[in-house]
């Protein structure tokens, strides 16, 4: 078998990034699906003799040692034997299944158990069960991730909650937030995603060919089988779903996709904002004395990161958007598009986490221009029209809106010409104190306290 070099490898995930994303591509890995299959089948046979009935033979205690000692030696050179089975055979859980039955003849207490590996079983339900285990410990390491980035964006917006900044809506000057409020924001989108996330669960199914439990009937009638496996699902951390075709349908992991589709699309909106911020001079990037920001031009300190970030987040999107879009269709009882679909589903989770990943890296490298946002505050005096109208409006004044609108849109304002307008205004004396004393730097209503909420 030719074994890849790391520069033969298409997927920059398996390469260039591979490090950053590690705990997820050992995951994903074929070989852990096939360990995971493994563990499945050896724990289906001692759970058929502990609590399967009279029908079979209870396993003593030297034989349930060495079906553990089978179930814990799988290794690299186990996993390369399965693959050979497998391009003898073309069937992978098959040549799972083949494998154990190699590893059981080396004991011979073993023999007289070997014909319940897979038994009344489908394929799916080994597979079914394999990627729930698979996604529920992708979506723990995925979480500890977006953990990280929620802190990050938390101590930001307490950091930076009174410190002034000019919003803007359509790209104009309006009024005036914080840029602890503004990172508030985006913590509290992603905090209620991730109380979604951690809600779901991994969905398996374990009824045989068409889900109706035909050969576990078959054996015991006597049994409630619906029970026995919804336990056996269990000691996986699995939930079961009990009413299937031959496949578990796969609505959950289409829910999993959209949050994270929503993760990401929070993420983008975020890292899209900081890059203007930056572009606008009101977060500068820390210099590392050794980077490159330019080929040619050696002055720039790009805001790479978020680009990246946006870039990665992009590509998990159209992934995760295709699986939720795909999976839960299956032709009558089954077909089998699923199956090479979903050996992707790390990909999705992978340029997520790589998203989430560089967007933290840069959030580690931005510090507020303090000056700038003070500066460009107080060159839109403009943006107190609100309140002027608010004000009048206080004092009776219906057509306060329109009145300012002609008095302050597309205009440029200062500090001068702001106290002259409100001078000239038929309002009372206490009013016109009260708006005098309003500036753009602080007229910044509950910011400040939102922020530290």
């Amino acid at each position: 078998m030719h074994l890849m070099k790391i520069e033969e490898l298409i997927s920059p995930l398996d390469n260039r990034y591979s490090l950053k994303i590690k705990d997820l591509a050992n995951n994903f890995s074929e070989s852990n699906l096939n360990k995971i299959r493994f563990e499945i089948e050896i724990e289906w046979v001692i759970f058929l003799c502990t609590h399967g009935g009279k029908s079979f033979k209870p396993l003593s205690a030297s034989a349930k040692k060495n079906l553990l000692k089978i179930k814990n030696s799988f290794n690299h050179k186990s996993s390369n034997r399965i693959k050979s089975i497998e391009s003898r055979i073309n069937h992978d859980v098959k040549a799972v299944e083949y494998f154990i039955r190699e590893e059981m003849k080396r004991f011979p207490n073993l023999s007289k158990y070997e014909y319940l590996i897979h038994y009344a079983l489908t394929s799916e339900d080994i597979n079914s069960l394999s990627y729930a285990v698979l996604i529920g410990k992708a979506k723990d390491i995925y979480q500890k991730k977006l953990d990280v980035f929620i802190k990050n964006l938390k101590s930001k917006s307490r950091s930076w909650a009174s410190l002034p900044l000019l919003a803007r809506t359509h790209g104009q000057a309006a009024s005036p937030s914080t840029l602890g409020k503004e990172f508030k924001v985006f913590y509290q989108r992603l905090l209620r995603q991730k109380d979604i996330l951690n809600k779901m669960k991994p969905l398996a199914k374990f009824g045989g060919a068409t889900g109706n439990f035909h050969t576990l009937d078959l054996t015991d009638p006597k049994i409630n089988w619906l029970n026995k496996t919804k336990k056996f699902l269990s000691s996986f951390g699995v939930e079961q779903n009990p009413i299937t075709t031959q496949i578990e349908p796969h609505d959950g992991i289409a829910e999993l996709a959209h949050c994270i589709q929503r993760i990401n699309n929070i993420t983008i909106d975020l890292d899209q904002d900081l890059w203007i911020y930056i572009s606008n001079d009101i977060f500068k990037l820390k210099i590392k004395d050794q980077e490159v920001g330019s080929s040619t031009m050696p002055h720039k300190v790009n805001p790479i990161d978020f680009e990246n970030s946006e870039g990665n987040l992009g590509i998990s999107n159209s992934l995760m958007g295709f699986f939720a879009e795909k999976l839960p269709k299956s032709r009558l009882q089954r077909d089998l598009s699923d199956s090479t679909v979903l050996r992707n589903i790390g990909m999705g989770f992978g340029y997520s986490y790589l998203g989430l990943t560089s967007c933290l890296s840069g959030l580690n490298k931005i510090q507020p221009n303090k000056e700038k946002a003070i500066h460009e505050l107080s060159n839109n005096w403009q943006v107190l029209s609100e309140a002027i109208q608010i004000v009048m409006k206080l004092e009776g004044y219906d057509n306060a809106y329109e009145e300012i609108k002609k008095l302050t849109r597309g205009q440029t304002i200062d500090k001068d010409s702001y106290h002259e307008l409100i001078e000239n205004l038929k309002i009372s004396s206490t009013s016109k104190n009260k708006l005098k004393k309003l500036t753009p730097i602080t007229y910044l209503g509950i910011a400040s306290k939102l922020a530290k909420s």
